[in-house]
């Protein structure tokens, strides 16, 4: 079986500017997940928004990718609109998509949901509860009925998203507010998954529950079959 084709995205404009940070993933987000994920059967890639004047994500990467992560928070209006228009299409055509934290605000993932897509936040170290309200799903496959971050960006309802699919994760603040953290959604043959945690000051990717969450995300969302990504390519089956 040929191995899952994931590509990484990753804004990597904190990791540059800010001292905490660059103590908590010193080679950027993107390496840190790609270093954390490594299995046999996935094939991984990285990209930012600043590796080429295509942020990395040419029509030849995403037509070798079967699952997209993206990272972004403070530039997501540097991401060109044709890029844009691609990831867009290739999750249409099947491509797995995985926006982390703040691509929540991601110009790919707010026009796939349709909506604003806005949330109440707070960074001040606030302790997260992360509630596994689906346990027979396969993202929570080995992931305990909840698991604990001690510091984490406060994310709060109201989140301006579609109804989602399926609610997998619902997230507890020390302040008492809570957040549908972890929500699945269809677009045409693609599969989304959204994942709360990943504030770029703290240390979430580092957590082994957040990294098997995100794995078995991976797996869940691939391409239901072999599919040809190109540009204007019909939503049908390769025969």
């Amino acid at each position: 079986m040929n191995p899952l084709r994931v590509t990484i995205w990753n804004e990597f404009y904190h990791e540059h500017t800010d001292e905490r940070a660059r103590a908590n993933y010193p080679d950027g987000m993107h390496e840190c997940l790609a270093r954390a994920l490594k299995a046999d059967d996935l094939e991984i890639t990285t990209a930012w928004l600043e590796k080429d004047e295509e942020h990395g994500l040419s029509e030849e990467v995403l037509a070798n990718t079967d699952v997209l992560l993206w990272w972004g928070h403070c530039r997501h209006g540097d991401v060109r609109d044709d890029v844009t228009d691609r990831v867009v299409a290739r999750v249409q055509q099947g491509m797995g998509f995985l926006p982390l934290h703040s691509a929540h605000m991601s110009k790919p993932f707010t026009r796939l949901m349709g909506t604003p897509c806005t949330l109440r936040w707070r960074e001040n170290d606030d302790r997260c509860v992360v509630w596994n309200v689906n346990a027979g799903h396969p993202i929570t496959k080995g992931v305990p009925l909840h698991f604990v971050l001690e510091k984490e960006e406060m994310y709060g309802e109201y989140f301006f998203i579609p109804e989602p699919e399926e609610l997998i994760f619902l997230s507890w603040f020390d302040g008492g507010q809570v957040f549908r953290s972890g929500c699945t959604f269809t677009r045409g043959l693609g599969k989304i998954f959204y994942f709360q945690p990943g504030h770029e000051v703290y240390r979430a990717f580092h957590d082994e529950n957040v990294i098997r969450v995100i794995a078995n995300a991976i797996r869940w969302a691939k391409p239901p079959q072999a599919r040809e990504f190109r540009a204007g390519a019909s939503m049908e089956p390769v025969v």
